[in-house]
């Protein structure tokens, strides 16, 4: 599976509503919501705007909190004023939800941290994009996901505009160092073997190994792997991998990489920057739901 710039994972929202079951009831549990049962009309009828409270954040996840809103209160009018994707800024208005107000309180911790969430994932991966537009190089996602996450994660990545690397252990072979090890074992050439048998065990996979010095990076290059890791090295030695490769693999550039190292990592030649960072080191934006009664 070749990596294709900027292409948006579609949500799965098979396991997107498994997660929002998940959530929904383990804020519910079999009582359900107690204060606004016991204290909301049960007639009682609101408006309610999803607010932005940053500065500058990149929208993503708006139609997983209309998902959220809709379970709990079917009757619910989502009305969306923005879209995944769009830069939104302080005092915008993202969405308006109208309808029982039980409805609306009872969904909007869960709806928020699902939108919080994604949106810090999106205005992350924008950052990290920025950093590479004057270059070639294209910054890629990891696996260093939240369990469970990972499809929703990776979506916010994408529209973001980074873009996705492999979604799991299944759609690429990447042999890293433990793999190597392991393949060690049997004597020197372990990554020629390790290319050789993971290329007759999967053919139609492309394959991509970790490398840790030059020499590693050389005999990558001889194996014949489509990509080749240059794991937590200097940008000296990433431009002697450069010339060694010359063409016969596409280069990922990962570990230590600072959104301040990115513009410099860039011009050096390789093709792709990943970091788990997307993913792993986020903070949720701030966004709020202020409420109005209507009725």
């Amino acid at each position: 599976m070749s990596i294709e710039k900027n292409l948006v994972t579609p949500i799965d929202w098979k396991r997107a509503d498994l997660l929002i079951d998940l959530a929904l009831e383990e804020d519910l549990d079999a009582a359900g919501d107690t204060t606004t049962l016991s204290v909301v009309p049960e007639n009682a009828i609101s408006r309610a705007v999803l607010l932005c409270k940053e500065d500058t954040m990149v929208l993503a996840g708006l139609e997983v909190a209309k998902r959220v809103f809709e379970k709990v209160e079917p009757s619910l009018k989502f009305t969306a004023f923005k879209k995944d994707g769009d830069t939104c800024v302080r005092g915008e208005f993202l969405a308006e939800i109208s309808g029982p107000a039980r409805g609306i309180i009872t969904a909007e911790r869960t709806a928020l941290n699902f939108l919080q969430r994604m949106c810090g994932v999106a205005t992350m991966s924008c950052r990290y994009a920025e950093a590479l537009k004057d270059t070639d190089c294209v910054v890629l996602d990891t696996r260093k996901t939240t369990p469970g996450y990972r499809n929703l994660e990776k979506y916010a990545v994408a529209v973001g505009g980074a873009t996705n690397h492999r979604i799991g252990l299944f759609d690429r072979i990447m042999i890293k160092d433990n793999h190597r090890e392991l393949a060690a074992l049997e004597g020197d050439g372990a990554i020629m073997r390790a290319v050789a048998r993971a290329r007759q065990a999967y053919p139609d996979l492309e394959i991509e190994v970790e490398t840790d010095t030059l020499e590693e990076v050389r005999e990558a290059a001889e194996s014949g792997a489509e990509y080749i890791m240059l794991d937590n090295m200097s940008d000296e030695m990433m431009a002697e991998a450069v010339k060694i490769v010359n063409g016969r693999a596409k280069l990922e550039a990962s570990g230590g990489i600072t959104i301040e190292r990115l513009p410099r990592i860039g011009k050096l030649g390789v093709d792709f920057v990943s970091s788990g960072a997307l993913t792993h080191s986020v903070k949720s934006m701030d966004i709020s739901l202020d409420i109005e009664v209507i009725k």
